[in-house]
C-alpha cells in the first residue's frame, strides 16, 4: 500500500482561486482588501516568511504593506505603530511576524492587535471564539490543515483524530477545529507515554512537535491521514517533516510531504482571512 501525496500546492493553487473571487467582488465595489505584516530585527527565516506573504498578496491583487522595525525599537513604540495601523482603514489584517525580541512581551503585542484585524488568530478573543465554536479568525496553519483534509475527500466525522503537539499556533487550534468537525480528538505530547499507542489508533494523524521524523510508518495505522505539520533539518540539511515520510508512505492512506504539504496552504489561509475581514469590515 503507498498512500495518496497531498500536494499541498495543488490545492492553494485552487483555494487562492477561490478568494480571488471574493477579493475581485470587494475590489469591484471599490475595496481592496489590506494586509500589514510587521517585522522586528533581521531574523533571516522572518524575512522569507514576511516575503511571501507580500507575494501571495499581489498575486491576489490585494494591498500590502511591509514593515520592517529596528531590533532594537522599544515596547512602546511597536505598541503604538500596532494602533497606528488597527486605525488604518486601507488595512483589514495585521501581523506581526514572530518571533519578536526577547525585550518585547509577544503576548502583549498579540492582545494590541484588533481582534478585527488579527488574521493570524492569535488574539485571546480570537482563540475564544474558535473554543466556542463562534466565528472569529482561525489560526492559518490548522486552517489549512483542515482544507487539505477536506479537499482531499478525508471523512473526519466520527473519526479517531490524534494531533501530537499543543502549542497555540497549531496543536490546539488543530485539536478544536477536528473537534468541531465531530472527530474523536486526543492531544499527546512529546511527554506523552507510550505515544505508539495513541498514533496506532488514530484515523487522522496531526504531527506538529518541531522534531525530525519523530513518528515513523511502525506507528501509523494503515490507512491512515497523516498531516506533518513540522518544518525541521535532516541530518544531511534536507528539508524534512515531523514524520519519516519514506516509510510513512508504506503505510498510511494519505500523506503531506514536507516540503509542499501544509507550508503553502499556511500563506493561503492568511489570504483568505484577509478577504475575510475586508467582507466583515463591509457589512459593518
Amino acid at each position: 500500500m503507498t498512500a495518496r501525496i497531498i500536494d499541498g500546492k495543488k490545492i492553494a493553487q485552487e483555494v487562492r482561486a477561490e478568494w480571488k473571487v471574493r477579493a475581485d467582488a470587494l475590489k469591484a465595489q471599490g475595496i481592496t482588501p489590506g494586509l500589514a505584516v510587521i517585522i522586528v530585527g533581521d531574523d533571516p527565516a522572518s524575512k522569507v516568511y514576511v516575503a511571501n506573504k507580500v507575494k501571495a498578496c499581489a498575486e491576489l491583487g490585494l494591498y500590502s504593506e511591509h514593515i520592517a522595525l529596528p531590533a532594537d525599537i522599544s515596547e512602546a513604540a511597536l505598541l503604538a505603530k500596532i494602533a497606528e495601523i488597527n486605525a488604518n482603514p486601507k488595512i483589514h489584517g495585521l501581523l506581526v511576524q514572530l518571533p519578536v525580541p526577547k525585550h518585547i512581551d509577544s503576548s502583549k503585542v498579540i492582545e494590541a492587535i484588533s481582534p478585527e484585524k488579527d488574521v493570524d488568530g492569535f488574539h485571546p478573543i480570537n482563540v475564544g471564539a474558535l473554543s466556542t465554536g463562534n466565528t472569529g479568525f482561525v489560526p492559518c496553519t490548522p486552517y489549512g490543515s483542515m482544507i487539505l483534509l477536506q479537499k482531499s475527500g478525508v471523512s473526519i466525522e466520527g473519526k479517531h483524530a490524534v494531533v501530537i503537539g499543543r502549542s497555540n499556533i497549531v496543536g490546539k487550534p488543530m485539536a478544536m477545529m477536528l473537534l468541531q468537525a465531530n472527530a474523536t480528538v486526543t492531544i499527546c505530547t512529546s511527554k506523552t507515554v507510550d505515544l505508539a499507542k495513541y498514533t496506532r489508533d488514530a484515523d487522522i494523524l496531526v504531527v506538529a512537535i518541531g522534531k525530525a521524523k519523530m513518528v515513523t510508518g511502525n506507528m501509523i495505522k494503515p490507512g491512515a491521514a497523516v498531516i506533518d505539520v513540522g518544518m525541521n533539518r535532516d541530518e544531511h540539511g534536507k528539508l524534512c517533516g515531523d514524520v519519516d515520510f519514506e516509510s510513512a508512505k508504506e503505510v498510511a492512506g494519505w500523506i503531506t510531504p514536507v516540503p509542499g504539504g501544509v507550508g503553502p496552504m499556511t500563506i493561503t489561509m492568511l489570504v483568505a482571512n484577509t478577504v475575510q475581514a475586508a467582507e466583515r469590515a463591509t457589512v459593518k
